[in-house]
């Protein structure tokens, strides 16, 4: 296995910079597994696909506005920093630009005050910084929301309309760095029609790391370090899932993060999905036995990324590079606010 098995030619005039309106107006393409067959629909076609008595898994994470800029409050000089993840209570791992001017130590300051950062580590692993965020009034949060941006990812160099544009209609508590776009395609009218259909809707949580967007350097994927990122499946979800099963229904996953807090929350020992809440470094290569999901609801990925080598994983990599190569032929709208695959 190599990583550039895993790369393709991307045209960036197919990259999508907004999302079309509505959501569920994208275009879809629908993958077979044991066919191979490859059909070109739309979103809304959806429910066609889904049963009585199905569930489908949505991640209801939010995405925080985590960008900040600021001052160093001895020199003023600029200094963006992105939250990541919360390692202790009101301290987090960031990537700090210009990091190598950025030591522990260093006090950053956003707003007239608002909110204050200590530089208190450099985190070995990732090249990032923990910062301890105070708030000179109020919650660390509150002051993220007044102050802070949501990160879009590097590829989308246009300005939203509407930072809302960047959240899915599932989404609840604000924990994430990136959005779970997979989600981003469902509108309420959709989700009415799929549980009217007999369909279970259930919910995890996975806190989306900016480690998403970055292409595997090593040539060995096998070789590169996944970051970890918080999730949390809870007992209804499970209990949704495990009677599905019983009943020969399906699970439908919307969005590899899906996939990746199921499948970490799998239980070799039991054989069965349990509760679990915690950190996952689980890397989905080629050659994962999937224990959980039936069917994959996502979106098209970055060349040489883990999530094009966790979809390639699910329905077979020839199959996966056959099927983006025909989206890239049609015109498809790709990565992010782009359309979407359903792999059956």
């Amino acid at each position: 296995m190599r990583t550039e098995d895993f790369d393709y030619e991307l045209p960036t005039g197919l990259i999508a910079q907004q999302p079309v309106e509505p959501r569920d107006a994208c275009r879809l393409l629908v993958v077979d597994r044991a066919s191979g067959q490859l059909d070109h629909r739309t979103f809304t076609d959806l429910p066609e696909y889904l049963s009585p008595g199905d569930v489908l898994v949505v991640n209801e994470t939010r995405v925080l506005p985590a960008r900040l800029t600021g001052v160093k409050d001895e020199t003023g000089g600029s200094v963006e920093v992105l939250l990541l993840r919360e390692r202790y209570e009101d301290t987090w791992e960031c990537l700090v630009k210009p990091g190598r001017r950025v030591k522990p130590g260093a006090r950053i300051v956003f707003g007239d005050g608002e909110l204050t950062g200590l530089v208190v580590d450099i985190v070995e692993e990732s090249g990032g910084r923990l910062v301890r965020l105070s708030a000179g009034e109020g919650r660390v949060l509150d002051a993220v929301r007044r102050l802070g941006e949501v990160p879009l990812p590097p590829y989308i160099t246009r300005p939203l309309d509407d930072p809302e544009q960047y959240q899915t209609v599932f989404a609840r508590e604000e924990r994430s760095a990136a959005a779970p776009t997979a989600g981003l395609h469902f509108t309420p009218a959709l989700i009415e029609r799929i549980s009217a259909k007999g369909v279970r809707i259930a919910r995890v949580e996975l806190d989306v790391g900016i480690d998403t967007f970055r292409p595997v350097a090593e040539e060995d994927p096998r070789q590169h370090h996944i970051h970890s990122e918080h999730f949390t499946v809870g007992e209804r979800t499970v209990s949704d899932v495990i009677a599905a099963r019983e009943r020969g229904s399906r699970v439908f996953a919307v969005g590899t993060t899906v996939v990746r807090a199921l499948e970490s929350a799998f239980d070799p020992e039991r054989e069965t999905l349990v509760p679990r809440e915690g950190q996952t470094d689980l890397f989905i290569l080629p050659g994962h036995r999937f224990e959980v999901v039936d069917a994959l609801v996502t979106n098209f990925h970055t060349p040489r990324s883990t999530l094009l080598m966790m979809v390639s994983a699910y329905a077979g990599r020839d199959l996966v590079m056959r099927a983006y190569q025909a989206a890239i032929a049609e015109r498809y709208r790709m990565l992010s606010f782009g359309d979407a695959m359903l792999i059956l």
